[in-house]
């Protein structure tokens, strides 16, 4: 840093009255960005696929930790679990705390910014020797006069709150993956125990009729035709094992662990839990209020906005004051006593003149990308819509069928029952056996697979409405 003359001290009022000026311009500007115009659309007073039990007005079943309301602490745990060590979510952490401390950039260009310098010089010049030492402070402020800088804090502020909705984001898509993952791996567990049962009936079937043919009461062709039974339905247990390996695989991966580490806690069946029936809807307007992606939209209109405020700033002079006070001393010691002093105060302005357009390019950038964001504010407000009333229209329509498959599950097995004795007792021929055999296999399965359907169709809800964040 070079030091000013000394003779600058001989001219503080005029620096001084530039100070007072600015100071006054920076007092009268503003740095406030007005809020975002979210786009006005017509959402519907109530859900048009709402169930018959649920009551328009009524309190909405609080959603923050819905997995805890199906009462099973293994899915409890598992979540939990993954909130804390999946990688979108530390990914999203990241991402929050990066844009924090981006905020904090914008907001110390607000505030004055000082340096301190120091520097040592040995000279000679012909036959003499001399030595130099200096000490200095540099100090500069610009003045916010047109609002440039406060708007880069509004986007930083806007940046940090969509931020905070994609965490949130994060943890409600987690945590319906891992809700997803386990009601699948209960439900395979249990199409496994029907595969398995119906087999040992099957072959007990098969060993009757073995037993038929060498007695000479049947033919060879009836043992094959429930050989081929037996084996048809062995030839399932195969895919079903793989998938649940592969889904006990992807919940330990959900929960930040390597595949396999799940192996031996999830091994042994369990009843697929079943989901609480006393679901209250919130208001369509109340649901996009809660629902994180929706607020995550809001703010990134707010942040180009204010962009856009930060842009048009650009093209307006921009002032600075700056400072300096230094000591200049012959002999190191003598900076602390008798060290001649120097110090200036300057003001500057600095006007755009001409710059090919770029400035006001900028700005029709910035405005492009607030368009964008509020286009993607109105996609993201039909998505959340459509979310939860595809997933109301499915719920209804899986508890349905539900329903008729829980009926048809109870004729299959009386008739496959029926069928068993009667051909024992050489009433009905084996076709009938076979048919309700097979009748009975597909009937459990679609029972089991639709139970868990419903479940799942839950958690799509729960997802759809936004719950799962604090």
């Amino acid at each position: 840093m070079t030091l000013p003359s000394p003779r600058s001290r001989t001219r503080p009022p005029l620096a001084a009255g530039l100070l007072a000026a600015l100071v006054l311009l920076a007092g009268c500007s503003t740095t406030a960005v007005p809020g975002a115009a979210v786009p006005s659309l017509a959402v519907p007073a109530a859900w048009s696929s709402a169930p018959p039990s649920h009551t328009p007005g009524a309190a909405a079943t609080p959603l923050t930790a819905w997995w805890q309301r199906w009462g099973d602490a293994q899915l409890t745990a598992l979540v939990t679990q993954a909130l804390q060590a999946h990688t979108s979510v530390r990914s999203a952490q990241a991402a929050l705390q990066q844009a924090r401390a981006q905020a904090d950039v914008q907001g110390a260009a607000l505030l004055p910014g000082v340096d301190a310098s120091g520097s040592a010089q040995r000279s000679r010049s012909g036959g003499s020797t001399g030595n130099s030492f200096q000490l200095g402070l540099d100090a500069s402020w610009e003045p916010d006069v047109f609002g440039r800088l406060g708007a880069g804090v509004s986007a930083s502020a806007a940046d940090v709150r969509a931020a905070q909705a994609g965490l949130a984001q994060a943890q409600v898509v987690l945590a319906a993956e891992v809700a997803v993952n386990y009601l699948t791996l209960r439900s395979v567990q249990e199409r496994l125990a029907i595969a398995r049962r119906n087999l040992a009936s099957q072959r007990e079937t098969l060993q009757i009729t073995d037993w038929r043919v060498q007695a000479g009461l049947s033919t060879s062709l009836v043992s094959e035709q429930a050989r081929a039974a037996a084996e048809q339905t062995a030839a399932q247990i195969p895919p079903l094992q793989t998938s649940l390996a592969q889904t006990r695989h992807a919940l330990a991966v959900l929960t930040g662990q390597a595949p396999g580490a799940l192996d031996a806690q999830l091994d042994a069946p369990q009843a697929t839990p079943a989901p609480p029936d006393d679901l209250a809807l919130a208001f369509p307007a109340e649901t996009l209020r809660q629902r994180p992606d929706v607020r995550q939209a809001e703010e990134r209109i707010s942040a180009a906005l204010a962009r856009v405020s930060q842009a048009d700033a650009a093209r307006y002079p921009s002032f600075r004051i700056s400072g300096s006070l230094g000591l200049r001393a012959l002999t190191l010691g003598a900076l602390g006593n008798g060290a001649s002093v120097a110090h200036a105060l300057l003001g500057g302005i600095s006007v755009p003149l001409f710059d090919g357009g770029a400035a006001r390019a900028q700005v029709r950038v910035q405005e492009a990308a607030l368009e964008q964001a509020r286009v993607g504010y109105e996609a993201t407000v039909l998505a959340a819509l459509r979310d939860v009333e595809d997933a109301l229209v499915a719920l209804q329509g899986e508890r349905a069928r539900l329903l008729r498959l829980q009926a048809a599950a109870q004729a299959a097995d009386n008739a496959a029952l029926l069928a068993q004795n009667r051909y024992q007792s050489g009433l009905i021929d084996f076709q009938a056996v076979l048919e309700t055999q097979r009748t009975l296999l597909s009937t459990q399965d679609g029972l089991a697979t639709s139970a868990a359907n419903v479940g799942l169709g839950h958690v799509r809800l729960y997802k759809a409405l936004g719950g799962g964040w604090q």
